[in-house]
């Protein structure tokens, strides 16, 4: 199988353990930081929060892998030209405007600081 063939079938992210986790999260990790970041990460306010220690966060490990999982399948070649504008219209505004909202995943992160998200309690059917 290529390399292609499993990403197109490798599972998402938050179903993975161990070892797979861990060079998922390293593959994301180089792309969030050497592309996403860089290029469309915009100044940190109180409008747009954003956390350093981002992969603490599953919420944003998940919507950074849809993300990076979509950026891969739609610059490769077999998308021709427009692939990365679709990637532009149909995933990165809705994803970045969704984790950087002032009461999303990263709400109460400030620069320099992590706040650890709890979930919320779910009662007993």
């Amino acid at each position: 199988m290529s390399s292609t063939e499993e990403r197109m079938t490798a599972p998402f992210i938050l179903y993975l353990d161990g070892a797979d986790h861990e060079e998922a999260l390293r593959g994301l990790k180089l792309w969030v930081h050497h592309l996403l970041v860089p290029v469309y990460c915009r100044e940190i306010t109180s409008g747009a929060p954003w956390c350093s220690r981002w992969w603490e966060h599953p919420e944003a490990v998940a919507q950074f892998y849809g993300l990076w999982m979509a950026w891969q399948e739609l610059t490769s070649p077999k998308y021709g030209m427009t692939g990365p504008a679709v990637w532009h219209r149909d995933y990165l505004g809705h994803a970045m405007a969704a984790i950087r909202d002032p009461s999303g995943v990263f709400a109460g992160c400030k620069p320099g600081s992590h706040r650890p998200k709890e979930a919320p309690p779910i009662d007993q059917a």
